[in-house]
């Protein structure tokens, strides 16, 4: 598969609960993500993560599938056109 460039953004409401599993996962993706950058939203009592990746729309799907399915943790993401 081609890889392209790409982003997921991921919403984090219960940090206590869920960080660990979230951190495993980006952990285990490691060798797609170009770029992280995490946001403590205190205000909102949830904390905002962005990861700039380069991958194909099979192993971004597999990411997105496993965060998505942690309590509490919201997940959006996109893979530009161009291969």
């Amino acid at each position: 598969m081609d890889k392209r460039l790409g982003f997921i953004g991921i919403i984090v409401e219960q940090r206590e609960d869920s960080a660990q599993e979230v951190n495993r996962f980006l952990t285990d993706f490691g060798d797609i993500i170009v770029a992280r950058q995490g946001v403590p939203y205190k205000d909102k009592g949830c904390n905002v993560i962005t990861l700039v990746v380069d991958t194909d729309n099979d192993t971004m799907g597999q990411l997105t599938g496993k965060l998505g399915n942690i309590d509490g943790v919201s997940v959006k993401s996109a893979l530009s056109k161009q291969k």
